[in-house]
């Protein structure tokens, strides 16, 4: 390949990268490809603490074999002046056509730099945002290459993970495959630390697979998990936990299995007048749903015999869920006040 030809293919490869990655973070795609970066780095990264490797790419000239080289297509013999491309750099990822998407997921199988696996994991959830291209990663298998990332060692890589396959379960057939996931998106919530953005990626993970009741069933034991975030994580986390509570306590097939389930005792303490709006309507959501499910004499009495189940907690009669409504049925808030009082007629 001589030179002539390489100089406007690596400016079509700009603007390739360009279409990729859309507005939010397409100067910083230029800037990698502007400064010869994207390879694949055999030095250590450096760190932003204690076994974090940092996901910002790392600066170096085009090499053979990099992932510049390998999505354009090009044996680069060496970076060389570049065409124009401001025309195509903001272009929506919606734009992408389907070799782009399998030159990523090859990229992404091959590379052994984690700031790069961060930046393709990026660029492919920002393109799976469109319908058509959900369809096309599920066709070239891609969610089974993306979701192999979700116990990669690098936490950075773990959150991009989560974020493209929470765009690719906005596709109802693509939830029949990422569905077998949910027991390592459970663990990765149990293990990471509280309030992380792990648990923010995975928690909204939860959420858009169970807003059907499919696969609802596969988070039945997940409900003391989600009870005890609400008490010690912030209010992003705590307002992602409710979404996933009240999808849940939407199905009454599931009612058995969350009344039963163990329950922080303080959860009672967050129909507070100082909790956040935001957190206090999906909770009274979540309990008007608990209060619709009207069990046996026989299920009532079996249930009082669990001494820490979200029955004793939230419905039965020594609870202080009942005392705590009617405070908050003078909350400021007019659509609390009226959830309330849905909740206590």
């Amino acid at each position: 390949m001589g030179d002539g030809s390489a100089i406007p293919k690596l400016g079509s490869m700009k603007a390739l990268i360009g279409i990729f990655v859309g507005a939010g973070a397409s100067y910083g795609i230029y800037k990698l490809i502007k400064e010869g970066s994207f390879r694949r780095n055999k030095k250590s990264v450096s760190s932003e603490g204690p076994g974090v490797k940092s996901c910002q790419p790392s600066e170096a000239n085009i090499q053979r074999g990099s992932l510049l080289a390998r999505v354009s297509g090009l044996d680069v013999i060496c970076p060389r002046a570049e065409a124009a491309s401001g025309d195509v750099i903001h272009e929506s990822p919606g734009n992408l056509e389907p070799q782009h998407l399998k030159m990523l997921l090859s990229c992404l199988q091959t590379n052994n730099n984690a700031s790069d696996r961060c930046q393709i994991l990026l660029t492919l959830g920002n393109a799976v945002a469109f319908s058509v291209n959900q369809d096309l990663i599920r066709e070239f298998e891609g969610i089974g290459v993306i979701a192999y990332f979700l116990s990669d060692p690098t936490p950075e890589v773990k959150v991009q993970t989560l974020n493209a396959l929470n765009n690719l379960c906005m596709n109802i057939t693509n939830q029949e495959q990422i569905k077998v996931y949910v027991p390592q998106v459970l663990e990765l919530i149990e293990m990471s630390p509280v309030n992380s953005d792990l648990q923010l990626g995975a928690l909204r993970l939860l959420t858009n697979l169970s807003v059907t009741d499919k696969h609802q069933h596969m988070l039945k034991d997940s409900v003391t998990l989600l009870l005890s975030l609400l008490v010690v994580s912030s209010e992003a986390l705590q307002v992602q936990a409710l979404k996933v509570l009240v999808n849940l306590s939407s199905n009454p097939d599931m009612m058995d299995d969350i009344v039963q389930a163990q329950a922080p005792a303080s959860v009672v303490l967050l129909f507070d007048a100082r909790t956040s709006p935001a957190v206090l309507l999906r909770l009274l959501t979540f309990a008007g749903n608990l209060k619709a499910w009207r069990p046996s004499i026989q299920v009532a009495d079996e249930l009082r015999r669990r001494q820490d189940c979200l029955f004793r907690v939230m419905l039965d009669e020594p609870s202080q869920l009942h005392s705590r409504l009617v405070q908050l049925l003078s909350h400021p808030d007019g659509e609390i006040q009226a959830q309330v009082a849905r909740i206590l007629t």
